[in-house]
């Protein structure tokens, strides 16, 4: 038994074409393969890996794909233009903070990002398709696997999976990270951008920086063991402490 998994995109789809060609070298191209979120925001084609998962699943691929805070924001825009995520400290909407990767996304659509927020709202709605919002929207929060819990953030320490609130599922941290807590199956998440994946006795941090120009993580996840996939093939991941 085996999953595949891979970290956040941001909008690389050259980068996640080429994280599926490492796993298609491992485990062929049915392996089932886990994506842990953020598929939109900072990268440069944001759209195109948004179709090229849609069309992958439609194909009858074996894909997850979990939602990510980044994947909330492009649907509620287009539902409610004045809409801000709960999640961001800032108080700053999507499409108002530098750091989100809005204008990216948009740009993607052929959207210019640099108009009044009505002329945009309805340039978005004419070029976003239905189909992506949707999509988007509908993403599961989490998928229970034998080998691991895939979701985008983590979970609260101390609350039954049914029972957490998507807030925390997308966006929490230090509850999460800075606990020593066995969750029964290894957590495997993104979010927190670090300089490569790591692992660690309870979860598997798999967001290496894709969006700030590091690699986009794949991994294999088999009984007792975790590998990286790289051009050269596998590297083991041994857990960390903390």
């Amino acid at each position: 038994m085996r999953l595949y998994a891979i970290g956040d995109i941001h909008g690389h789809l050259d980068l996640l074409k080429a994280a599926h060609e490492r796993i298609f070298r491992d485990g062929g191209r049915d392996a089932p393969i886990a994506h842990v979120g953020d598929l939109i925001d900072r990268g440069p084609d944001s759209r195109g890996v948004v179709d090229h998962l849609m069309r992958g699943q439609r194909a009858g691929r074996p894909w997850i794909v979990t939602r990510g805070n980044h994947d909330r924001f492009l649907p509620a825009f287009l539902r409610d233009a004045d809409w801000i995520d709960p999640g961001l400290s800032s108080g700053q909407h999507w499409v108002d903070h530098p750091g989100l990767g809005a204008a990216a996304t948009l740009q993607s659509y052929g959207i210019d990002p640099d108009q009044p927020r009505p002329a945009l709202l309805a340039e978005a709605r004419r070029a976003v398709p239905a189909s992506h919002a949707d999509f988007l929207a509908a993403l599961p929060l989490w998928h229970l696997h034998p080998l691991a819990l895939v979701v985008h953030a983590g979970i609260r320490p101390g609350v039954d999976l049914q029972r957490q609130v998507e807030d925390d599922l997308v966006w929490i941290r230090g509850p999460f990270l800075e606990s020593g807590a066995d969750f029964g199956p290894l957590v495997v998440h993104g979010h927190t951008a670090l300089e490569a994946p790591r692992l660690y006795s309870n979860r598997l941090n798999l967001d290496g920086g894709a969006a700030y120009g590091r690699p986009l993580t794949a991994v294999v996840i088999e009984p007792g063991a975790v590998h990286l996939l790289t051009n050269e093939g596998r590297v083991p991941l041994e857990a960390a402490r903390g």
